[in-house]
């Protein structure tokens, strides 16, 4: 694509339509942009739009559309092609930054993001001018070009928080610091000092104050994997202003509005976050300035309000009086009885309060409610802090912090019995309050795993929380009802079996309820209870237990997918699931009812993908039913696949992206059912599945894999006769896959079991042409995991073919090439070989190569009889060698960089393993005696004195052993 007006204007058509609410609109734009990204100077055209648009939508437009297109294609992965030509990579390293620097904030925000993208993968390295770039930038005085720069930095550093310790870790942070550390605190006084100057300048100071907050967070990220010398030494400065901003009330700074934290809030926030890194990580270092900081974080909390807009503030306050008292060096600031008091008294309480705020998120906005609530993303909520504050203090203090709170407890359980409808809020926060004292270890699996030996939960269960759940009426009271369903569900292994089987038929129950998040807890709460293990690793609550709740837990569940707000909620459609798996052969005479709720659903769905996880158990729980119902009748194939084809065809035509790897496992189960056979109904999709375009995507890779060795599996033959022709196209597919080192194993599956089961005659003419393929490979890129996925070929190919046909075709392409793959190959790699099938594989082919192939006795390989034996009782008797060399890393399949939907495994749709030698060997060491023996037999005397002159003494009597287990001698 030229860099020319006419294709700049194309290109703004069509980002204006990608704008379009239409899907007929949008779509085409959305594939017309697809197919035109990998063209030279696509991304110039891009940043050229950006700048010199007139309209600010599509400069908008064009900044989100090239950070999305950097983050899918600036990373090179090995073995494909680079999808941006080096040319554009030099242009928009060379651009960017000024291009960003000049940009307005919402365009800014976008490419710092993809700077700080490309930065992952090319800073230091490939881009070693970009920190000078930026630090010249701090010289320039203008904030707006400051803080782009600040932004960006954040961007990049941040990632220095989670990265695990390395020594290129290391050399890169220690490179930032020089650059870098420096001139952020020079900054950070002078931004410092322009706030005092500028104090009566509202706006002056919103730009200093952003600029502060970023500062703030850069100093987290550079001093999180360690304590760098520079700031050792520059302590003084950087502690003493965060304290007195800490103690800060500039008036022109506080905000109306009482949802959104302002920059004064954000940055005390962060502060606090910086204090607790210091007080965990350094504390000697730190001990200096510690009591003044517990003091000014102590005021902060006790004199700040309710709203909304300081939760970050206090909860981050919190937190860190939380990492504090949990350490011994500073329990002594917490001994004293009042100062407990005090603390409970006057920020645990109070924070654990349901506010107005909490009660409008629970009603209207209940998604994020269950998102913080449940799966602890509410780290910024004050109910959590306040929590962890608990457990922090329960650490040393268990026992006073307990009896304070008992009296609170009962105070406010008191508060509610007086007016239930008036004090309901008492009783919640005093449920709160118990799980808070009561949970010391959690885990999102087990739920609490230590609890409060002080704290008994039985008693508090069926005096306080039951009554809730038994009431008539399913809707009064949702907050409370929430509390109770979701504390059966963290204390579900310290509450008595008998007792959570009362509460299923009452969480059933619930699943009827209005509220969004109480259909959604008891929802949660049944998956969690029937995943819990009982003796035996069986589960807890059984099949028979749960017979006579079968039918209506089954209506209950698909009925709350067609309540307001639910029809694609996770937790339901998870609870689908986990039913079906536990009552198993129960759930066969709702079958045809629940089947055909699932498929609408899924047609439902497939319009518009947008729930991951809710469309992963959807497709499990459709398995689950296949599964179950074809295990009692198999026949019952049929009308799966007729239920399910019209909607599985409408996701393959309308190339539903993120359902297509789904349906390939699903029809891979389906087609695996069938006893010797493929129906046309699969033979008409067999010239589709060998596509390329379909190939190109990786998270297909693996599902259509196994659903092409259904086919082979099943129908071979048909193959062979009825579609010859795709014959080629098969062997192209392996062509690709066992170029790239990420899915060479994907192609060996394909080509064992084309190996396995077509016709002999049929695969003939591309033998050689197959081996040679391999054999390139093997000289350009040998890795561990190709040479395990190769000797388990041959093997299975000589078990198949014979061992003279594999000593033939070698020796065909080159002579000697036999001897030479066993020498380097087979014999020291064997050992390398992992698990059970591929092992009895190898061992049964070598097994045919040491005494079917007449060329091992009588020619220059029969040097080879021995070490090759002794390699196959290594395998037999040593320890696999799973060593890798340190050359080696593979990308993971996940790792592909992208919008590409990865492979997801589903669980239910698995396969089972298969073993082809099954049927011929059962046990391979006492094969091998057999074979031994009818070899001594042809020719005797000649295997013992091999034996007996050259295999070493240990693997000798390890034979001895194989022969004596199957009942032969050698003669």
């Amino acid at each position: 694509m030229e860099l020319s007006d006419a294709n700049l204007q194309t290109l703004t058509e069509y980002l204006k339509k990608t704008l379009d609410p239409d899907p007929a609109i949008r779509r085409p734009a959305e594939k017309f942009l697809e197919s035109v990204e990998g063209s030279q100077n696509y991304p110039l055209l891009l940043l050229t739009l950006l700048e010199k648009s007139q309209e600010n939508v599509i400069k908008v437009c064009a900044s989100v559309t090239f950070k999305n297109y950097i983050k899918r294609n600036w990373r090179i992965v090995e073995d494909e092609p680079n999808k941006i030509c080096e040319s554009d990579r030099i242009a928009i390293k060379a651009n960017i930054v000024p291009l960003m620097l000049s940009s307005p904030e919402q365009i800014q925000k976008q490419l710092s993001d993809a700077i700080s993208i490309i930065g992952r993968e090319d800073f230091p390295q490939k881009w070693p001018d970009l920190l000078t770039e930026m630090v010249n930038r701090f010289q320039s005085g203008d904030f707006h070009v400051i803080n782009g720069v600040l932004r960006t930095a954040h961007s990049l550093f941040k990632r220095y928080r989670h990265e695990f310790k390395s020594n290129e870790l290391w050399t890169e942070i220690k490179l930032v610091l020089d650059a870098f550390a420096l001139p952020l605190t020079n900054l950070f006084k002078a931004t410092i000092e322009l706030c005092s100057t500028h104090a009566n300048d509202a706006s002056a100071l919103k730009v200093l104050f952003s600029s502060l907050i970023l500062i703030a967070k850069l100093f987290y990220s550079l001093n999180f994997q360690d304590l760098p010398e520079f700031f050792e030494d520059n302590m003084e400065t950087w502690m003493t202003n965060f304290h007195s901003l800490l103690t800060l009330d500039n008036k022109l700074l506080q905000t109306d509005d009482e949802e959104e934290a302002g920059l004064l809030e954000l940055l005390k926030s962060q502060i606090c976050d910086n204090a607790a890194l210091y007080a965990q990580k350094y504390d000697e270092e730190f001990q200096p300035y510690l009591p003044r900081f517990v003091t000014a974080i102590w005021n902060l909390l006790v004199t700040t309000g309710q709203e909304v807009k300081y939760d970050l503030l206090v909860s981050n306050a919190i937190q860190f009086l939380a990492s504090v008292c949990e350490r011994p060096h500073y329990k002594h600031l917490f001994e004293d009885q009042n100062t407990l008091t005090s603390i409970c008294e006057k920020v645990i309480v109070p924070n654990m309060e349901f506010r107005a705020a909490d009660e409008e998120a629970f009603e209207d906005n209940s998604e994020e409610y269950i998102r913080r609530d449940l799966e602890g993303s509410d780290i910024d909520t004050r109910r959590r802090a306040a929590c962890d504050l608990v457990r922090g203090l329960c650490k040393f203090f268990e026992g006073p912090v307990t009896g304070i709170f008992s009296g609170y407890v009962t105070s406010m359980l008191q508060e509610y019995a007086k007016n239930p409808s008036v004090n309901w809020k008492h009783k919640d926060a005093a449920i709160y309050l118990v799980t808070s004292l009561a949970s010391k270890a959690q885990t999102q699996k087990h739920g609490i795993t230590q609890a409060n030996e002080l704290v008994n939960l039985t008693e508090f269960f069926v005096n306080h929380i039951q009554p809730d759940l038994k009431s008539a009426t399913v809707n009064e009271f949702p907050v409370l009802k929430a509390d109770g369903i979701k504390y059966i569900m963290i204390f579900r292994n310290q509450v008595p079996k008998e007792q959570l089987l009362v509460s299923i038929p009452l969480l059933i129950n619930h699943l009827q309820a209005e509220s969004i998040v109480v259909h959604t807890y008891a929802a949660h709460a049944l998956e969690r209870l029937f995943t819990m293990r009982g003796t035996n690793n069986a589960t807890l609550i059984t099949a028979a237990e749960m017979a006579p709740f079968v039918e209506v837990l089954l209506t209950n569940l698909f009925k709350a997918l067609t309540l307001p707000g639910s029809s694609e909620n996770e937790y339901i459609m998870k609870a689908i699931m986990r039913s079906f798996s536990l009552l198993q052969e129960s759930i066969i005479p709702y079958i045809p009812s629940v089947i055909t709720q699932l498929t609408q659903k899924l047609l439902a769905v497939s319009k518009n993908p947008s729930k991951p996880h809710f469309n992963h158990y959807m497709f499990e729980s459709i398995c689950l039913s296949i599964r179950i119902t074809c295990k009692a009748n198999p026949e019952a194939v049929g009308s799966f696949e007729e239920a399910l084809f019209l909607v599985f065809t409408e996701i393959l035509q309308n190339d539903v992206q993120e359902f297509i790897p789904y349906v390939f496992q699903v029809m891979s189960l389906l087609l695996e059912m069938h006893k010797n056979e493929i129906p046309s109904s699969y033979m008409a999709l067999f010239p589709h599945l060998l596509q390329p375009v379909l190939w190109e995507r990786t998270g297909n890779i693996p599902p259509l894999v196994r659903l092409l060795q259904a086919y082979l599996e099943r129908g071979a033959s048909t193959i062979a006769s009825a579609a010859a022709d795709k014959i080629p196209g098969l062997l192209g597919v392996f062509q690709k896959l066992i170029a790239s080192k990420a899915n060479d194993h994907q192609g060996f599956y394909l080509l064992n079991s084309i190996i396995e089961h077509m016709p002999p005659e049929s695969v003939d003419q591309y033998r050689k042409q197959i081996f040679i393929l391999l054999f390139q490979r093997l000289q350009n890129s040998k890795t561990t995991k190709f040479i395990k996925s190769f000797l388990v070929f041959i093997n299975l190919y000589c078990v198949r073919y014979g061992a003279l046909a594999l000593q033939e075709i070698f020796d065909s392409i080159q002579p000697k090439m036999f001897g030479m793959v066993l020498e380097k190959i087979i014999i020291p790699e064997i050992q390398k070989v992992s698990g059970q099938v591929e092992k009895k594989i190898c061992a049964v082919g070598i097994t045919k190569i040491l005494t079917e192939c007449p060329p091992m006795m009588d020619t220059e390989y029969t040097k080879l009889w021995i070490p090759l034996l002794q390699a196959l009782i290594g395998l037999f008797e040593l320890p696999e060698d799973d060593t890798i060399p340190d050359e080696e890393h593979f990308i993971d399949i996940e790792d592909t960089p992208g919008y590409q939907t990865a492979f997801s495994q589903l669980a239910f749709a698995g396969k089972k393993e298969h073993d082809p030698v099954g049927q011929m060997v059962n046990n391979p060491r006492i094969h091998l005696a057999q074979s031994l023996h009818k070899l001594s037999t042809a020719c005797p005397g000649r295997v013992l004195s091999m034996l007996s002159t050259s295999l070493n003494a240990e693997a000798l009597q390890y034979l001895q052993g194989y022969l004596q287990a199957a009942s032969v001698s050698l003669l």
